[in-house]
């Protein structure tokens, strides 16, 4: 479960991996820019996403197409989705707090 911050506009991401680490993407978003990404996650091996470039990554490559702005988190999220599904990292809550002073 991604919230995104001031655009207010949750998503919920589930990812799926088989034992060779193809994984399944699927993505429920209030946020259409979001949600038009799912097409374009398709036949993605997790451990390779997750340790590439980000230029090379197919995650940030639908964000960079159809991600309206760039500092959603929405990406980074699905990609820890990805490590998790994978057996890569253990699941943990991110955090990312912003103060002005």
């Amino acid at each position: 479960n991604i919230n995104p911050g001031i655009c207010g506009l949750k998503s919920t991401v589930n990812v799926k991996a088989d034992e060779n680490s193809n994984v399944e993407i699927k993505i429920e978003s209030q946020c259409p820019h979001i949600k038009n990404m799912e097409k374009e996650l398709k036949e993605i091996n997790g451990y390779k996403e997750c340790f590439t470039k980000f230029d090379s990554s197919q995650v940030y490559k639908a964000a960079s197409k159809h991600c309206q702005h760039i500092a959603c988190p929405v990406p980074s999220g699905i990609i820890k989705g990805i490590e998790v599904a994978c057996g890569l990292a253990l699941p943990k809550e991110v955090v990312m707090e912003i103060e002005k002073e």
